[in-house]
Formats: C-alpha cells, structure tokens, sequence
C-alpha cells in the first residue's frame, strides 16, 4: 500500500472525508488547498468545519494548482496523488469561464506537466471527474433505440417544455442509467473541464508507466458540505433557504432528477480505486444508481428539518443546466467490490442533522440567480 498521499483540494468536502480515512488506515496525508472563501469563508480556522477537521492530521499547503512551485512542494516524495482541486458549479462555470479552464484543465497540466519532466516517486494519480461530462445521458427512443440528446434548446424550455429530445426525430425519450462507455459530450463549462481533466490524465500517466483511475461523481451530499456557497449543492441550497425561513425556488418543473450519493460512500469508492490494481487505467461512476426528482428532494428536506416552507414550482431554468443524469454502477460493483451503503432517506437524516448544529450562514442564493439573469443565462 503508498504510504505518502497527496490530496488536491484535501479542505474541501469530498478530500477532507478522504483524508481522514486514510489517517486512520495509519497513511501519511498532505494537503494541497487555497481554502476558498467560496467554500470555506474569510477565516477558515473559524468558519470551515471542513478545514478544522483536518487541521494538525495532514501536512498542509496552503497554496494553488495553478502554481508550479505550490505543486512541486506538494508532490514532492508522494507515492500517489489524488487529484479533487476543481472549480465547480454549472451555472457559475457558464460565465467564469477562464478561471475554471486556468484551475481544472490548467492546474491538472502543471502536475502532469511536472510528472513528465520531473523526478518524482509518484505510482498512482486518482482523478476527480464529474456526471456533468456525460451532458445529457443516455436514453431510449422508441424510434431509434439508444440515443443522446444534445442540449436542450432555449425555444422549447421557453414554452415549459423540458424533456430531452431524440437527436433524430425530435420526440420525447426516456432516461435510461448512464454507464461508462456513454457518450461523452458535456453541456457546460464546467463538464467540459472536467471530460478535459480526465482525459490528460489517463492518457499522459499511461504514457509515462503511471497507473491512473478516474472516478465521475454523481451529485455528492452529506455533513460537511458548504451551507455557504450557493452556486453548488441543491441539499445544501434548499437547506439553507429552509432554515433562513425562505421559500424554495424549484426550477423547470421538478420533475427533473440527479443520483444524490453520500459522502462516505464516496470516499470508500474512491479509496478502493487507490488501493486496487484492478482500478488502474479504468474509469468508473460512482452513485447509487437511484434517480431522485427535485421535488422529492425539497419535501424530503422539509421533513427532516420539520419545518412547512412554501415550495414554488417556477418554470424558470438555467442554460447548460440538464434534465436528467443517474449512474449504471454495475462496473464499479463487479470490479471493485463497491456497493453504496447509504439510502437517501439515511443520508438526508444525517445531513439534516448536521445542518441542525450549525450556523446557518445568510442566504445568498437571490444574489446569485441575479449574476446570472445579468449573463442571460437564468430564464
């Protein structure tokens, strides 16, 4: 077993649940962080509970993958590195287009960059990729079978009409699970950056005898998870709102669905990957294979806290946004041994919980749909 791990973005939500289960199976873990206002406030030491957990346990680099000198300190005497730092959010990514192109595709080139040319004793490079690269899905067309719809367009949404389309005959389709060998066409930025990130690692680490896994998340949740940042995070959002006393904005007509996976059965599946050779050059989803719809999310989240909030079904919508997206996870079951212990009903229980113990930070969410009814992309 690599005994030193490197974990970019090691603060954030995912990597800080990862660390400290390395530490506790005795692994020597460092930290490569900028520790985000976004994500963990203006005084982390006070603010992020993600950071605090780890702070004392991990060897930490408070710097950026975008710098060179901040990667070659971090990656020096590593066996293995996990590869999370990442600018996230669709909608955000939609109009802050060079900072996520100069962190996710830029910061992953500097490290493999470093690799190529540089000596190191790195084996392994686990990397972060994400649903958003399958854009759309998969789907069945009872004309044309299998088939993958591009982007909705702004035209039928305008009308309320939000169903993806056969690319062929222009009819309703039906959402089948996505598995690995779907096609691959992201719908924003964000997705884009990730297909990106993927690629260059699998491609150079095997070029260069290193062994690479990439993992694409499904949508995350669990205690932890930022309450401050409203650009990423339904449950985290919809929380928020509930606990300000706010009413919660449903986009489309919420009916459309996300696989809500949590947190540690995401860092077990993304350890087994570290650990199993069977994971090398291989990618994977990982999820419950369960689609939720929004709607069911706002009254499951409504319930647990045990507070009446007035759901509002808008109509409105974001570009790049898409409508369905749910994991076939049967390749990560088969070859390594991975299956999701937590129900959603389990896992919005001990959220909530968590929630309940914090300070609930102020809503920022109005503020954000305002920057992006600002760049046209909000209707």
């Amino acid at each position: 077993m690599k005994k030193n791990i490197l974990i970019t973005g090691g603060a954030g939500f995912i990597g800080s649940n990862i660390a400290l289960k390395l530490i506790a199976k005795g692994l020597n873990v460092t930290v490569l962080d900028n520790l985000s206002p976004q994500i963990h406030g203006e005084n982390p030491e006070i603010t992020s509970p993600l950071y605090k957990s780890i702070l004392g346990k991990v060897k930490f680099i408070n710097g950026s993958v975008t710098s060179k000198e901040d990667w070659l300190k971090a990656i020096e005497g590593q066996d293995a590195v996990i590869h999370l730092a990442a600018e996230t959010g669709t909608g955000q990514s939609m109009y802050e287009i060079q900072k996520y192109i100069d962190v996710n595709i830029g910061g992953t080139g500097i490290m493999l960059d470093i690799l190529a040319n540089t000596p190191h004793q790195v084996k392994k490079v686990v990397v972060a990729a994400s649903r958003a690269i399958y854009g759309e899905g998969k789907y069945k067309c009872e004309i044309h079978g299998i088939v993958y719809p591009t982007e909705r367009l702004d035209v039928n949404m305008a009308k309320g009409d939000f169903h993806c389309k056969c690319p062929v005959c222009s009819q309703n389709v039906e959402i089948l699970p996505t598995t690995e060998d779907s096609k691959i066409h992201p719908t924003s930025v964000y997705g884009i950056t990730k297909q990106n990130q993927e690629q260059l690692v699998l491609t150079v680490c095997k070029s260069l005898g290193i062994a690479a896994v990439g993992y694409r998340y499904q949508n995350v949740y669990g205690p932890g998870q930022s309450l401050s940042n409203p650009y990423t995070g339904i449950l985290s959002i919809f929380s928020t709102r509930i606990k300000n006393g706010n009413p919660i904005n449903i986009f489309e007509d919420g009916k459309e669905t996300r696989d809500f996976v949590f947190i540690d059965d995401v860092a077990e599946a993304t350890i087994a990957g570290l650990e199993k050779d069977e994971a090398n050059d291989q990618v994977y989803n990982v999820g419950t294979g369960v689609a939720t719809d929004v709607i069911t999310v706002a009254e499951t989240l409504s319930r647990f806290y045990g507070k009446e909030i007035p759901i509002q079904i808008s109509g409105n919508y974001r570009l790049g946004d898409i409508r369905h997206n749910f994991a076939d996870i049967s390749k990560i079951k088969s070859e390594l041994g991975f299956e999701p212990k937590w129900s959603f009903d389990q896992g919005i229980e001990a959220f909530t919980k968590w929630v309940n113990k914090q300070d609930i930070p102020e809503d920022k969410y109005e503020s954000s749909i305002e920057e992006m009814k600002k760049k046209g992309l909000y209707k």
